[in-house]
């Protein structure tokens, strides 16, 4: 008789061990799905906890994060990210990012050397260090046939780098903004007018900046309008 007590206090302790290991399988569950999801506007896993420092790729219009252990560039006003082998795009050093799916990505993102990834695949170990990742190889002939000039360009003359969005420092990861207040501090802070923007984002709310001309632009036409673009935004108020 003096064991049922007992009985019913290890079945009791017994019970609450279930349900606490079926509340952190779920935890750990929702984890998971958060990390690597591939669905736009969405964390991906990254996480800088304020603005990065970022160094020009040499000979390149690109900056890279060097002090980074993630696949961190900036190019034509955008971030950009190769991670869980794929690409992902934000106007944000933190996101939130947006997939691009790959025939879509810009020539000087797919350009940039295996060296200045700081955490390459295991199957990029095998490429030349100076040399782009071979992408024709890893996303096959139809890709190829889709990009056949990806590569070609006059190593010369490259175009100028778009200006950082330094703005940006002023917001830690304590101050990140939201989507809704990231777009208007980029109305506010960053005119830079994009070349490249991601094709293929998705982008909920009012059209995004980085929208083609609806009419065909002379290159001299494009280049007069840059040149006086404002480009302000490097001290916004804290």
């Amino acid at each position: 008789m003096a064991l049922k007590p007992f009985r019913r206090a290890l079945q009791s302790a017994m019970l609450a061990a279930c349900v606490l290991g079926a509340m952190q399988g779920a935890a750990l569950a929702q984890v998971s799905i958060g990390v690597g999801v591939a669905v736009p506007g969405v964390r991906i896993g990254i996480n800088v906890p304020g603005y990065p420092d970022l160094v020009p790729v040499p000979g390149y219009p690109v900056y890279y994060a060097p002090d980074l252990d993630v696949n961190l560039f900036f190019y034509d006003g955008f971030y950009w990210t190769f991670t869980d082998d794929a690409w992902y795009s934000s106007t944000w050093y933190n996101g939130p990012w947006y997939l691009v799916p790959p025939e879509r990505v810009p020539d000087f993102i797919l350009r940039i050397p295996v060296g200045f990834y700081r955490r390459p695949p295991p199957y990029f170990l095998y490429w030349n260090r100076n040399e782009p990742p071979r992408w024709a190889q890893h996303w096959g002939p139809r890709w190829q046939h889709n990009r056949p000039d990806w590569d070609r360009w006059n190593r010369r003359a490259p175009p100028a780098r778009a200006p950082l969005p330094r703005y940006q420092r002023s917001y830690p990861q304590q101050r990140y903004p939201g989507p809704r207040e990231q777009r208007a501090l980029e109305n506010r802070y960053y005119r830079f007018p994009q070349q490249n923007g991601p094709q293929g984002r998705e982008r909920p709310g009012p059209q995004p900046r980085y929208q083609q001309h609806p009419h065909p632009q002379q290159p001299q036409q494009r280049e007069r309008e840059r040149e006086h673009q404002p480009r302000r935004g490097d001290h916004p108020p804290v």
